[in-house]
This record gives C-alpha cells, sequence and structure tokens, in this order.
C-alpha cells in the first residue's frame, strides 16, 4: 500500500494534489511519501517478529535523500553504505555509527579508514584481499574493526542478470566452498573481530525460495565454523525483496518472508541483520513529469514527457516497468509510445502501452520510482538533476533542489593554454 490515490479525480500524495507541486516545484521531479515510508519500515519490522535479536539497516543506495533517510532513522532503522560517501549521508541523517554496516567489494583503504575513524558498527568483507588491508589498517590505529565475511552461494536469484550477486560468476563475496579456510585465516588477524558472515544474493526478488536456499546453505555455513572452534554471532542476510511495479502484481509479502527467515533461523543462535531497499522506499515515490508533445507514429502516437533516461534510468538499463498514469485522467485511453527528450533511443520508457489519454501539457506520474530513481541520476545531454520533494500530511517541502545545468557547467574549466 502507498499514499498516492486520486481525490476528486486528481492524483494526490498524501493530503497533498500533485499539480500543486509541479506549479510550485516545476517537473520533473520525484515525490516522495513519508507515511508510505514509515508504513514500510513498520511492515518490515513486524514481520520480523518472530526474530528476536535484528538489526533493520536500510539500503542507503536505493535511496540515499538525506530526509528520506531521517524518517526512516526515526523508525529505528540502522544503514547499509557502499561508499564514505552514503556513510557520511547516514550519519547526517542522525543514524548512530553503531547501527551503521559498510558493504561493496571496491572499499579503498581511505574508506575503511574513514569508516574505522566514525566508529562505524561492521564492514562485511567481501574477500581475502579486503579482510587483510583492513586488519592492517585497524592494526595500525590501534582498533579492532567488526566484521562479517560476505559469502558467495552460489544461488541463482531468478532476478535480472545486472542486479543478480549471488551466483559464483558474480564479483560479490567468497565462494562458499573456500569459506571456511578464508574464514579461519582472517580470524587470526589482529585489527579484526571476525564475527559472523553475510550474504546478498540479488535485488527484486520475486520468489523466496532463492532466498531461503541461500539462507540454508549459510546456516550449514555457520554450524560447520562453529565446529571448526569458531565463534559466530552475527550473520547478515541481505535484502532483496521486491516490490510490484505493474499493478495487480503480486509478490511475496514481508509477513512471508520473516516467517521463512524464522524458521530456517531458529537455531542459529545470532543476532541477524536485515538490508532491505526497495521494499521499503520503492512505492513511496512517484516521478511525476509533464507532457512535451504527442507525435505522430507509424502504428503509435509517441507521448514525449520531460522526465528522460537521465532522471529515471533503470528502464534503459533494465528494461524495467514502471506503471504510467495520468494525474489528472479525463477518461479516455490510448496506446501508446512514451519517451522521453534524450537523443537515444534508449529513452524509452514503454512502447505499445496501453494507459491513460493525454496531451500536450498534462501530468503523469511513473509509479514505483522510490527507489533507484534519483539515486541513478545523470546529466547526460546537459540536463541537469530532478528536484526532490518529500510530502507530510497537507505539508510538501523540496528536499533535493534542482540542479540546472548551468550550474554543472559552473564548475568546469578551460585552461589558459587553450585560450
Amino acid at each position: 500500500m502507498d499514499h498516492f490515490a486520486y481525490q476528486n479525480g486528481v492524483m494526490h500524495a498524501e493530503d497533498v494534489p500533485l499539480p500543486v507541486i509541479a506549479e510550485a516545484v516545476g517537473t520533473p521531479v520525484y515525490v516522495y511519501s513519508r507515511a508510505t515510508l514509515e508504513r514500510h519500515a513498520r511492515v518490515f519490522r513486524e514481520a520480523l517478529a518472530g526474530v528476536p535479536d535484528k538489526l533493520i539497516a536500510f539500503a542507503v543506495k536505493s535511496n540515499p535523500n538525506l530526509a528520506v533517510l531521517r524518517v526512516l532513522q526515526q523508525q529505528g532503522m540502522g544503514a547499509d553504505v557502499v561508499s564514505v560517501g552514503e556513510m557520511r549521508r547516514a550519519l547526517a541523517a542522525g543514524i548512530a555509527p553503531g547501527l551503521i554496516l559498510f558493504s561493496g567489494v571496491g572499499k579503498t583503504a581511505a574508506e575503511m579508514a574513514a569508516a574505522l575513524d566514525a566508529g562505524i558498527g561492521q564492514f562485511n568483507i567481501e574477500s581475502e584481499e579486503e579482510g587483510i588491508e583492513l586488519a592492517a589498517i585497524a592494526a595500525a590505529k590501534g582498533m579492532t574493526a567488526q566484521c562479517t565475511l560476505r559469502i558467495n552461494p552460489d544461488v541463482d536469484a531468478g532476478t535480472h542478470d545486472k542486479i543478480s550477486t549471488g551466483k559464483a560468476d558474480n564479483k560479490f563475496g567468497v565462494p562458499i566452498s573456500e569459506a571456511g579456510q578464508i574464514f579461519g585465516a582472517l580470524a587470526r588477524l589482529p585489527g579484526i573481530n571476525l564475527r559472523g558472515v553475510a550474504v546478498h544474493i540479488g535485488s527484486q526478488l520475486a520468489d523466496l525460495a532463492p532466498l531461503e536456499a541461500a539462507f540454508v546453505k549459510l546456516g550449514q555455513l555457520v554450524a560447520s565454523l562453529r565446529s571448526a572452534g569458531h565463534t559466530v554471532t552475527h550473520v547478515d542476510l541481505g535484502g532483496g525483496l521486491g516490490v510490484p511495479y505493474r499493478m495487480g502484481e503480486v509478490l511475496p509479502a514481508p509477513a512471508e518472508y520473516g516467517a521463512m527467515v524464522a524458521r530456517v533461523t531458529k537455531d542459529w543462535g545470532v543476532k541477524l541483520i536485515f538490508e532491505p531497499g526497495r521494499v521499503i522506499a520503492g512505492n513511496a515515490g512517484v516521478l511525476l513529469t509533464r507532457v512535451v508533445r504527442v507525435k505522430r507514429g507509424i502504428k503509435d502516437p509517441f507521448v514525449i514527457v520531460d522526465a528522460a533516461m537521465n532522471d529515471l534510468a533503470r528502464p534503459a538499463l533494465y528494461g524495467a516497468y514502471h506503471h504510467f498514469e495520468a494525474v489528472a485522467p479525463r477518461g479516455g485511453r490510448m496506446t501508446a509510445n512514451i519517451v522521453g527528450p534524450i537523443c537515444e533511443t534508449g529513452d524509452t520508457f514503454a512502447m505499445g502501452r496501453e494507459c491513460d489519454a493525454l496531451a500536450a501539457g498534462d501530468l503523469a506520474v511513473f509509479r514505483t520510482a522510490g527507489a533507484y530513481g534519483a539515486t541513478m541520476a545523470s546529466s547526460y545531454n546537459s540536463r541537469g538533476f530532478v528536484a526532490e520533494v518529500l510530502v507530510g500530511g497537507d505539508k510538501f517541502a523540496v528536499v533535493a533542489d534542482r540542479i540546472e545545468a548551468g550550474a554543472i557547467m559552473a564548475a568546469e574549466r578551460v585552461p589558459e593554454w587553450l585560450a
């Protein structure tokens, strides 16, 4: 459930009509609902009621906006980060350092040192080489880094290849066949406390079976590590739970996920860590856009909107589906190609899509744009960066300014020797 609904024929974000936001802020603009973020955080937490000891750490990469992070911090969530920039955002939003996890395969020495200095709660080590480097950095500082070792369980998540992370040929984690040896080698190093293992097999999972298969393998590994004399107190189960992008689509509910987790892990005796992202933020945001014009096509007309692939990259990157509908539908329907203004054929949101009848000047939204939307934006075609708005009840505020192309150009220099 989200809080974007029609009232008197006009789509509202909570109690704010979207045309009011478009008039005040311009388009395109991302619009987030505080009530939806809060509801999704609460539903996910309640789904894990059967897990006695846990930390829920929002995947900052899915939506790093400071206001969004503050809403989730107020819901008691920690943060899963993959860069120092994300770590600094989490800290700026008020998330306690001890509730921050640092994941990612390419942590630099400078990033690891900065995270140690910030006092973050956990590093998810992605390789033996990274663990050796982190141990040396921490030992040189007279510190001990709390860590888990990320395992690649060789489980196919059944999702898009570009967001699958748990197959043997993916770049993430250490092979489960080598995990015992690598864990043992790293556990002996001064500077780190290797207290557990981590797994994350992919994003937008539509089936719980791959997750359960990965968790079963992880449980067997935990038992094996303990038999070898190692202490395992923490297990990070990652994120990846999918959300419905198509109207009427049914995916596993958080409650089903929570029941599966409680059943599989009931005898592990560890603190469980979760990294939800899309399932919290996805349906909490829309991309509000305006129709530039409708152009005749050979078969179907082209509805050209002012949002583009630089604003919402997922369709161009993954062929991803986003439901598209008018803000104030007049009742008619049409079949159209929904495209943006960028000089790329890939700047296409949908081909042959049945949608509300639209004309130049009409407002429309791309649904389920609260995750992996604004955060993946670029300035391609010198278009600048889209604004972001947070709605709370009958109030709204700009929580990220629109960055015009001129401001980006102002940061560039022509060297004197080109004069």
